[in-house]
């Protein structure tokens, strides 16, 4: 669950590392025990998004962390909050797959988009479509139908539905009238 200055083409750090990072490891055990008990702590949203503060002031960078914080806000229906990280998101994957921070400078062959097994590349698209959906929900459709629009533009074959969101906004006022 995202986010423009031109590419500095860094080198892509290594995928098993990387999605060691993703799936948690690096992560310094006291922001580990911290996402833990925010997961625990879900019902009580005040103490759960404290935690989950904790995390972040401990590992702040670190895709686990974020990714609880999108998931915290999006689920507790704080979308504009989760906008706001899905952002952090996408400057942290466009920056680990070495490819221009703005999503609409971004082209197919930047980095291997269609490898499910890619990492790298598959953190980058997830995050523009958490993007893409959060626009839709706040009501920014245009913003979305770009985003959605690249993002088909780099997974041709939509492996993540991409068509699917462009199709609920081209319905959008129109059921009413079906």
């Amino acid at each position: 669950m995202a986010a423009a200055a031109a590419s500095t083409q860094a080198p892509v750090p290594d995928e098993a590392l990387i999605a060691s990072v993703l799936l948690g490891g690096g992560l310094p055990a006291a922001a580990e025990q911290h996402l833990r008990q925010a997961g625990l702590a879900y019902q009580h949203g005040a103490i759960a998004e404290q935690h989950l503060r904790e995390a972040h002031a401990l590992a702040p960078g670190h895709a686990a962390v974020l990714i609880g914080l999108y998931r915290f806000y999006f689920y507790k229906g704080r979308l504009a909050e989760a906008l706001e990280v899905a952002r952090v998101c996408l400057d942290k994957a466009a920056r680990e797959n070495g490819i221009a921070q703005d999503w609409w400078l971004v082209e197919r062959g930047d980095a291997d988009f269609s490898s499910w097994d890619a990492v790298l590349p598959r953190f980058y698209l997830f995050t523009l479509k958490a993007y893409a959906y959060l626009n839709m929900r706040l009501g920014c459709e245009a913003e979305a139908r770009l985003v959605l629009l690249k993002l088909l533009d780099l997974d041709p074959t939509d492996k993540l539905g991409a068509r699917i969101l462009l199709n609920v906004l081209d319905r959008k006022g129109r059921d009413d009238e079906d």
